[in-house]
């Protein structure tokens, strides 16, 4: 029994002699730089290439595509048709005719549009102021038909004179008298005043 603790005792001595060389021999390790030979081996040293950045060179536009030329469209030139008169060699006269030329028209002058004067019944006295006392006492009625020129401002101008007579001396004198104070819208020529003459019917009526 004793040998036996004896022999385990130094098993237990040896290993902790084991284990005290070991750290022995680890702290010369460091000491001497092993372990950064350890190192190292272990990491190698980085190593760093610089890389140049490749640099892109200016290359010049691709040529433009060739540029086909296209054919001029021809249009055909329109059928003209041309007759040209062939030239006769014949020296007879041709198209002779008998007949006279008709010589030309004449030419027609302007004829002026005229419009006849008429009576202006508002400003012209009524006829029954120049009716006759001794033809209204004699109930003598008639109708003169007298010729007057009006100017163009409506007015009697010159002596009115009889065309027809009413067949009593005294209403046609009293026409005539009435035709130099009556008022007119004068006659007009191509739309303007003018003076002209004209033939009026003066009526000589009993009233009741």
């Amino acid at each position: 029994m004793a040998a036996y603790v004896q022999q385990n005792s130094s098993r237990r001595a040896s290993v902790l002699v084991g284990i005290l060389a070991f750290h022995l021999l680890l702290v010369y390790g460091l000491v001497n730089g092993l372990a950064r030979k350890v190192v190292e081996v272990i990491a190698p040293p980085l190593v760093t290439d610089i890389i140049e950045e490749a640099k892109q060179e200016d290359k010049p536009p691709p040529p433009p595509p060739p540029q086909m030329e296209r054919p001029p469209v021809q249009v055909p030139p329109p059928d003209v048709t041309i007759d040209i008169p062939m030239e006769s060699n014949t020296t007879a006269i041709s198209d002779v005719t008998n007949r006279p030329v008709a010589p030309p028209p004449p030419v027609q002058a302007h004829q002026p549009v005229r419009v006849a004067p008429k009576l202006d019944v508002r400003r012209s006295p009524p006829t029954d102021d120049f009716y006759p006392p001794a033809a209204r006492r004699a109930e003598v009625q008639g109708v003169t038909t007298v010729r007057a020129c009006v100017s163009s401002e409506g007015k009697t101008e010159g002596e009115p004179t009889v065309q027809n007579t009413s067949g009593n001396a005294s209403l046609d004198e009293a026409a005539l008298k009435w035709a130099k104070r009556a008022r007119w819208a004068p006659g007009t020529e191509d739309g303007k005043p003018a003076t002209m003459c004209s033939m009026f019917n003066v009526r000589f009526k009993l009233t009741d």
